[in-house]
């Protein structure tokens, strides 16, 4: 009768798995589609970004001179955009950030950088992510980078409306996180 060999015990993890968060800002659903994708694809925690005084649809006529984004726009004082909350349970846990929003006017929606503003980044892997029907991610991710002036920021990715569910789990697991 041959001899059973002595089950290995099981290896020890050497490091945790990485701890991963998407941020968001969504205006109209669509970059909160895009922010649930890349969570879904990576296993990450979500943390939505909202105003105190929320944007409704008349606010983001960016058409209207006279709209809130508009006058958001052109008198820069205006887009310190207030938020329910800035603070995220167990942030110094994460180490890598994914931060979402809509771009307004070639950058991102004022609302993230009120968010970015306010949080440390230090020792953390950001990768921005954005929303548009037509400009791409342009400067957003390095000027968001600057204003954070701590972490590592990658390079992102613009998403159209009609962005899959697999064109956005390819560009995730594409990232080698």
């Amino acid at each position: 009768q041959a001899e059973t060999p002595p089950s290995e015990p099981a290896a020890e993890p050497t490091e945790e798995a990485a701890k991963m968060l998407v941020v968001y800002f969504s205006a109209t659903g669509t970059t909160q589609g895009v922010a649930q994708t890349i969570a879904d694809t990576v296993g990450a925690d979500l943390f939505e970004v909202v105003p105190s005084d929320p944007y409704t649809s008349d606010d983001l006529t960016w058409t209207n001179n006279d709209s809130r984004v508009s006058r958001e726009h052109n008198d820069e004082g205006l887009r310190a955009v207030a938020l329910e909350s800035t603070g995220v349970d167990g942030w110094d846990d994460y180490d890598t950030v994914f931060i979402g929003y809509p771009i307004w006017w070639g950058i991102a929606a004022w609302p993230m950088s009120s968010f970015v503003a306010v949080n440390d980044f230090t020792g953390k892997t950001v990768i921005p992510f954005c929303t548009s029907t037509s400009s791409g991610i342009g400067q957003s991710g390095e000027l968001l980078a600057e204003l954070a002036d701590a972490g590592t920021w990658l390079d992102g990715q613009r998403f159209s409306r009609g962005s899959s569910e697999a064109d956005i789990a390819s560009w995730v697991n594409g990232l080698n996180l």
